[in-house]
């Protein structure tokens, strides 16, 4: 860390990251769909973010440094593939599910599968910005691509989940771009 950038103080970074502690949990929980995992992936990435509280440079995004720390956490752990389970839909089907009482509504389990039909980098966006709240350009810093590529994700997830909803059992057919 540099001399003219100042570290924050303690008390305040404190705050700032305990703010960000709901948030942080619900984009651990859409990456992995596990609870017990999203829990661990939050308070892993607040450890880490607390241990480099230094370089943190105040004035900066502080959601965006903080969700990338969580991301490279996560994917760090999906190299080492043994650690998790496949999902066995003949499992899933087994278990017993409450229906829910209301009349009206989403059904969080029915989107939480959805989300599961997505490619990884169209759920990441998705969630990063429709469910975490952060803007296209934060969520391309914690993505490291360009707004462009930000943007494409988020609404070609946003299509095939509404697909999904709606009924559709199979992922819609790749879009096509016309000839120059």
């Amino acid at each position: 860390m540099t001399d003219d950038a100042p570290t924050p103080p303690p008390e305040d970074f404190r705050r700032d990251l305990l703010a960000a502690i709901p948030a942080l949990r619900g984009f651990a929980r859409g990456l992995c769909g596990n609870r017990d995992l999203a829990d661990d992936l939050a308070q892993d990435a607040l450890a880490k973010a607390w241990a480099a509280r230094d370089s943190y440079m105040p004035g900066t995004h502080f959601r965006a440094w903080l969700f990338r720390i969580l991301r490279n956490h996560y994917f760090s752990l999906g190299r080492r593939a043994h650690r998790f389970a496949p999902w066995d839909e003949a499992l899933a089907d087994r278990v017993l599910v409450t229906t829910a009482t209301q009349g009206s509504g989403i059904d969080i389990a029915d989107v939480q599968r959805g989300l599961s039909t997505l490619p990884a980098e169209q759920r990441e966006a998705l969630l990063l910005v429709s469910a975490s709240g952060l803007s296209v350009e934060e969520a391309a810093a914690v993505m490291g691509c360009a707004v462009g590529t930000v943007k494409s994700r988020v609404s070609r997830g946003r299509a095939a989940l509404n697909l999904y909803m709606n009924g559709a059992t199979e992922a819609p057919p790749p879009q096509v771009r016309p000839a120059a």
